[in-house]
């Protein structure tokens, strides 16, 4: 079992910054990859940025540049750290692991982009 919780949303305005968290239950070594999805309303999820155990990251086009995951082991916490924030970031923020051949979701974060 493995339980993910993400926090960090919040309200932005466009050209801010806004860092997501996602906590998990177990070590980051646990999970070969983890990633971070977003919702915005009336389309599909979509990935926005992976790490895996070994560091390798991975971007969506659209945030390449602007947006920047990252781990803090001691913490079993991945990042995304989010810059130069454009209305159309706006969504709800899904963090993902799989695990013994099952994927985990946490609850998502909504975030905000508006002046």
């Amino acid at each position: 079992q493995v339980q993910l919780v993400e926090s960090g949303g919040g309200l932005a305005q466009p050209g801010g910054s806004l860092r997501l968290s996602c906590a998990a239950s177990r070590s980051f070594f646990t999970f070969n990859i983890m990633r971070w999805y977003r919702q915005a309303p009336g389309k599909q999820r979509e990935l926005v940025a992976d790490i895996t155990s070994g560091g390798n990251t991975n971007y969506a086009d659209s945030v390449k540049g602007r947006f920047t995951i990252s781990r803090a082991n001691a913490k079993n916490t991945v990042l995304l750290q989010m810059n130069n924030l454009k209305p159309e970031d706006t969504a709800v923020y899904y963090c993902n692991a799989d695990y013994v051949n099952l994927s985990y979701w946490g609850q998502g974060t909504q975030v905000t982009v508006s002046s």
